[in-house]
């Protein structure tokens, strides 16, 4: 994928923040704004809630989408951003989901713009976004060197599709 002028500076301002980089495969990446649009669910087929319309998460000032999420039944603030493989949870945001971050098992190793992070698989029973919501998300809790948690491909790969430009990320159930 070609690097757009337009996506790479807000990538390397972000990255310079302390952000998971390399739990990647896309070289861009897309973060956004913490309002987004009404999805009417329908159904749910294989493990992604069925909507009648996409949803827009509006980019923020900082130039980055974020969205409120619902992991596990719980709300958490996640950066969209598909540059990362997976759904990534910092300590704090596994913890308000009452995951024991002490027995789990942090085998793998993340870079992040903070440098090399210990990281332990999870599986989420369920990641919601405006009602998008995809059960069973495979995910990983990062020991350190993140600042927010990551919206990752684990969950948007299992959506229909999703784009963005200028001024807004659509998400397709």
């Amino acid at each position: 994928m070609p690097r757009s002028p337009a996506l790479w500076r807000p990538t390397a301002a972000f990255l310079r923040s302390g952000a998971i980089v390399a739990v990647a495969t896309c070289t861009a990446m897309i973060a956004a704004a913490a309002t987004v649009g009404v999805v009417k669910a329908a159904g749910v087929h294989g493990g992604v809630a069925a909507a009648t319309h996409a949803l827009q998460v509006p980019k923020a000032a900082d130039g980055h989408f974020w969205a409120q999420a619902r992991v596990n039944g719980r709300p958490i603030r996640v950066l969209v951003d598909t540059g990362s493989s997976a759904v990534a949870l910092t300590l704090a945001d596994a913890k308000a989901l009452d995951l024991d971050t002490s027995h789990l098992d942090y085998d793998r190793s993340v870079a992040t713009a903070s440098g090399p992070a210990a990281a332990a698989p999870v599986t989420l029973h369920s990641v919601s976004v405006a009602g998008a919501e995809v059960a069973d998300v495979h995910a990983l809790v990062v020991a350190g060197g993140m600042d927010a948690s990551l919206l990752g491909m684990s969950y948007l790969g299992r959506l229909s599709g999703f784009s963005a430009d200028r001024q807004a990320l659509t998400l397709t159930p």
